[in-house]
């Protein structure tokens, strides 16, 4: 095996307040990461651009830019564009978290958060990040359901011809639901499958980004159906 391969996981934290940067730094550094960290906007692109590191920790609120703002050039940018995106703030209402999700976030903690939940969501975004960008092999190479067509091959997808960009999150939300047609899938188990994080993590994070899927698939929205109480379920609602 290669050095690259034994190498650490590069993690980029981008947090104005001093205290809270080491703190996560310093936790980081000792779960076996290699850590950069920077306290504002504009040296935290500038090390995102020079060193492309695949997990980024990022404040919503900084002082010279948003984390939204950050977030929305990342995406647009190739060399970054798949970087795991965990936002982390003191802003918890839902339009917060559904902002930071409009621009491609992939996970949001809210302030104030448990150290050591915060290592185990980077862990997870870790393992993500080292897996191969391939089709999933429990899906199909092709599935089409009314109005919506998914080649899991390209990872793309058409709403009644119309491509639709998805974020890496939301593309593999939406093809774990959609292989699983017809079956109640739980937010524990979304969690498990798609965030590689534990099923007991009371989290927002699904409810979020299902909502934001919605969002996206306009008129296959309804192919995304919520189990009152339990989790959701894909498929017509004549099913």
């Amino acid at each position: 095996m290669s050095d690259t391969a034994n190498a650490p996981v590069q993690i980029l934290v981008i947090e104005d307040e001093d205290d809270i940067r080491n703190l996560v730094v310093m936790n980081l550094k000792r779960a076996g990461f290699d850590v950069m960290s920077a306290g504002n906007g504009a040296d935290g692109l500038s090390l995102l651009r020079a060193h492309r590191p695949p997990v980024l920790l990022l404040d919503l609120m900084l002082p010279d830019m948003s984390g939204e703002e950050i977030c929305a050039i990342l995406r647009k940018d190739p060399e970054t564009k798949d970087t795991y995106v965990i936002m982390v703030t003191a802003r918890t209402e839902e339009q917060d978290r559904i902002a930071g999700f409009e621009v491609g976030a992939d996970d949001y903690v809210p302030k104030p958060f448990s150290v050591k939940e915060l290592v185990l969501r980077v862990k997870a975004a870790a393992r993500r990040s080292q897996a191969t960008a391939a089709a999933s092999p429990s899906a199909p190479d092709d599935i089409e359901v009314e109005c919506l067509r998914i080649d899991n091959r390209a990872h793309r997808v058409w709403i009644e011809e119309q491509e639709v960009e998805l974020t890496s999150t939301e593309y593999k939300l939406l093809i774990y639901l959609a292989s699983s047609e017809g079956k109640m899938c739980s937010r524990g188990e979304l969690l498990e499958e798609v965030w590689d994080l534990p099923p007991t993590l009371n989290t927002r994070t699904v409810d979020t980004h299902v909502k934001r899927l919605r969002q996206k698939l306009r008129a296959a929205a309804h192919l995304v159906q919520t189990v009152r109480g339990a989790g959701y379920r894909f498929g017509s609602e004549s099913q």
